[in-house]
């Protein structure tokens, strides 16, 4: 099943706005996500980029990129996975602690989520450093998921967090900020 496909293209980017939030610029995408029609364009972007992919199930970051990403897998006919904050899953989870731009964080997955071989679509709402995405990867390849694409809502360019993740993946997002966007 799929959702009805909309006539007009809608600038998502426009849609952004950004605020100070504890003292960094952080970007809000709750005017995207309030109007149906914007969030309906942004899922079927993103499912348009991947649908050729092989996807047998989707992982999300919490607490936005589940908002992107299980529509998403819904939009696809595939399984959604969460990956949280330690402490927030039940059953028997993998843990992994990395450094953020302003932390240290640990993040889990239940160890049952991805079985070997299994082809994981990787979504979040914002690439910034890298540093977030990279550690789901790494608790994906750990439970030995195939890791087919990254995709994003929002991509912060000026903070290179390609640079970190490398060329091995198709990285795709809907809305490139580069520093003279501020």
């Amino acid at each position: 099943m799929s959702i009805e496909k909309l006539d007009q293209k809608i600038d998502l980017k426009n849609r952004l706005r950004s605020t100070d939030f504890k003292g960094v610029c952080f970007w809000d995408i709750a005017p995207i996500l309030k109007d149906p029609k914007c969030f309906k364009q942004a899922v079927q972007q993103l499912a348009e980029h991947f649908k050729n992919k092989k996807i047998d199930i989707i992982g999300s970051n919490e607490a936005r990129g589940f908002i992107i990403g299980a529509p998403l897998a819904y939009e696809l006919g595939v399984g959604f996975v969460p990956i949280r904050k330690e402490g927030k899953l039940p059953f028997g989870c993998i843990n992994l602690t990395y450094e953020k731009e302003y932390e240290v964080d640990t993040i889990q997955i239940q160890e049952d989520a991805i079985s070997k071989g299994q082809n994981v679509l990787l979504i979040d709402d914002l690439l910034a450093t890298g540093g977030t995405i990279k550690a789901n990867i790494e608790l994906v390849e750990k439970l030995g998921g195939n890791i087919v694409g990254l995709g994003f809502l929002i991509e912060l360019e000026y903070l290179n967090g390609r640079g970190i993740i490398g060329n091995k993946y198709d990285i795709h997002s809907l809305i490139k900020l580069e520093a003279t966007n501020l």
